[in-house]
This record gives structure tokens, sequence and C-alpha cells, in this order.
């Protein structure tokens, strides 16, 4: 079973990568609701969470009073992020790529088309099942260089917006 794997981005850089494992093994023990002490490399450390968005994975961290903006992206994220998917950043979107390989079943769409958020631009067949590939913004279709029946390779370009 592959571990999941979590970057930490602090201060918006991103600082390092942690495993499941490397999680378990920390060493550290909760003092309150939201204090840690925190032992690494033989140096102790004070920390607190300060504020904390779980369902956004961000958090303000006092360490040692010193202050740290942190994210925290797993497997699922980087991949959105790798395919160009981040959330909030779905009006900047002018290229719809392929997420896996696959088989082109349908295009329901056409070049000059008005399509909304969420509209579905493309059926892709992968590992036996269809994915419905749906639009991230609204916009005009400007190109679609892919066509019904056409197998497809992950991160090949399908669809471009105006």
């Amino acid at each position: 079973m592959e571990a999941d794997i979590y970057q930490i981005d602090v201060n918006g850089q991103t600082s390092t990568q942690m495993n499941t494992q490397d999680i378990n093994n920390l060493d550290a023990i909760m003092t309150s609701d939201s204090q840690y002490h925190v032992l690494k490399d033989n140096r102790s450390f004070k920390v607190e969470i300060i504020e904390g968005n779980f369902d956004r994975k961000r958090y303000k961290v006092k360490v040692n009073n010193n202050i740290y903006n942190i994210q925290i992206n797993n497997n699922l994220d980087l991949l959105i992020k790798q395919m160009g998917f981040e959330a909030g950043s779905s009006r900047f979107i002018n290229e719809i790529k392929a997420p896996m390989p696959g088989l082109v079943l349908d295009i329901p769409i056409k070049i000059g088309d008005q399509v909304n958020e969420n509209d579905i631009l493309l059926i892709l067949e992968a590992m036996k099942m269809e994915n419905a590939l749906s639009s991230p913004r609204a916009g005009i279709i400007k190109s679609i260089v892919v066509e019904k029946g056409q197998a497809v390779d992950k991160g090949q370009l399908l669809i471009e917006f105006e």
C-alpha cells in the first residue's frame, strides 16, 4: 500500500514533505486543546495552533514564539493542483487536459459554445468507468483538439477556452 504524502508549505513556500509514517513517528505531546510539546533532533519546541481551518487545511501556528502560516496538501490536493483544477483558481483555467489515459466517448459541446461552470464538456472512459469532465468556469469554447473515439494520454490537451 502506498503511503500518503503530505506537502507542507510554510509562509507560502514549500518547506517539506512527510508521509504517514513520519507523522506517526513525530514525538509530540498535547499539553492543552491547542498546545503541544514537540521534540525533533533533540530540540524542544513549544507549539500552539492559533487559528485553524480544517476544511482548507490552513493553520496559523506559533512555534517558540515565532508565528507561521501552514498549508498542508495531501495526495489528492497535489494531484488536483497538478491537473490545474486548484480550488479558487477556476476562473483562470484556459485548458482542460486529460486527468488520466482513456478513450473519448462523447463531446457534448462544440467550438464557440458558451458553457457555464459544471457543464459537462467531455466524457472520458478510463479503467472501464465513464468520467464526466465538467467545466471549471463559465466561458466560450475556443478549440476542441480531440475527437469522439480517440484515445488520449494523461495530461494531453483536450479543450481550450477563449
